[in-house]
């Protein structure tokens, strides 16, 4: 295992998180994690991550590395309440970590991260619950995830944040424009999540691959539409490039997200013994820079061909005036490649999105038409401007 040195704590480049352990790819008995996250343990991992909504993530990690924790780091989450919605409050930040620290099993935890946004708490009476953690002895240290870049700005100058939780692979690669400058301004290390675009770069994934029911990639718009088929041009680059260097293409994929300044640790989430082992060969290696520019060179033209579809493909479903074969999808795909392509703020969407989610186990056709007309009203003259743009470009 290749460790590196950050603010003074040595740490894997390879972590391991534990999404996966409540279900996110399907039912799964959380118990066979154990196994997993001990052999991680066994191989040099020092990186663990889970979160408080992780299902019984928690308890599964401290029960499983119980055994190595004075070697180890531990890291979670906060910022959902119990009915979903963001809370950061001082007393949901404070009564949280309490609970966190007894299902774990620990005294302390390493890292304390704020998982979701909450518009309705300024940000310094979060901060302040977190230095207040910091300094009862309950937390080494805090960090900030998934957040806009103007509210991870306003963490970063508010707070002393250790890091910056972000997603990030060759096919999502919006966190290296959009916080990354923000972090490396302040100094501020970059943790990577779902590296191997959850399993989109692994080869494994192809045109007609289908989901069952309960994994979150039955949605989830990396594996929709021109995104999947991008996704897959993405990981045949790299299987060819690993073939070079007797790689997996899982292997290059996390190769390059190590290869990213500013990044100190690329979590994975393995499922198997074997799936972990893999993974831990996308360290102690690197590319050579010739073939880490032509591989950018190659994911700069991908992303831009990308964006000439999407855009097309977001015209189509809120200009039709019938549902599609899957309107519930589509409606989710909309409004997260609405803020990937920058067409749109997140506090835009949020709304639409909060009125959609309650609909996916019965989706109402009458309440999907409403969301699409409501979206076609504000973004379709956007979309309309950003063709036209494309066009005069590829004149």
């Amino acid at each position: 295992m290749a460790y590196r040195t950050y603010r003074g704590e040595r740490l894997s480049k390879i972590g391991v998180g534990c999404y996966g352990v409540g279900g996110a790819y399907g039912e799964k008995d959380p118990q066979q994690y154990v196994g997993v996250l001990r052999r991680a343990a066994e191989l040099g991992v020092t990186f663990f991550d889970t979160a408080d909504v992780y299902g019984p993530g928690e308890e599964v990690l401290g029960q499983a590395l119980a055994p190595f924790r004075d070697r180890v780091w531990i890291a979670t989450k906060v910022g959902a309440s119990e009915s979903g919605k963001p809370d950061c409050s001082r007393a949901h930040v404070v009564a949280s970590c309490e609970q966190s620290v007894r299902r774990l099993g620990v005294e302390r935890i390493d890292l304390y991260q704020i998982h979701f946004d909450d518009p309705c708490t300024p940000v310094d009476e979060t901060v302040g619950a977190l230095e207040e953690l910091a300094a009862a002895g309950k937390i080494r240290y805090y960090g900030v995830g998934h957040l806009s870049p103007a509210r991870v700005a306003e963490y970063l100058a508010t707070g002393n944040v250790f890091s910056a939780l972000v997603e990030l692979s060759g096919v999502a690669r919006g966190a290296l424009r959009r916080t990354a400058p923000l972090c490396r301004a302040r100094g501020v290390g970059l943790i990577a999540f779902s590296v191997t675009g959850r399993g989109m770069l692994t080869g494994q994934i192809g045109p007609d691959t289908a989901f069952e029911p309960g994994d979150i990639r039955r949605l989830d718009p990396l594996f929709q539409r021109a995104r999947r088929a991008s996704g897959l041009r993405v990981a045949d680059e790299m299987r060819q490039l690993g073939e070079r260097y007797g790689k997996s293409p899982v292997q290059v994929a996390i190769a390059w997200v190590l290869a990213q300044p500013g990044v100190i640790c690329a979590l994975t989430g393995p499922s198997t013994v074997a799936h972990l082992e893999e993974n831990l060969g996308g360290s102690g290696w690197t590319l050579d820079a010739d073939d880490l520019a032509a591989l950018d060179h190659f994911l700069d033209t991908e992303e831009e061909r990308l964006r000439r579809e999407q855009v097309d493909e977001l015209r189509a479903i809120l200009q039709s005036k019938t549902p599609g074969e899957q309107p519930f999808a589509d409606l989710v795909y909309v409004l997260e490649t609405l803020v990937e392509l920058e067409l749109a703020e997140e506090t835009e969407v949020i709304p639409a999105f909060q009125q959609l989610w309650p609909q996916r186990a019965d989706p109402d056709p009458a309440t999907l038409a409403g969301i699409r007309a409501a979206l076609r009203e504000r973004f379709l003259s956007t979309l309309e401007g950003t063709a036209c743009q494309s066009l005069a470009c590829n004149v």
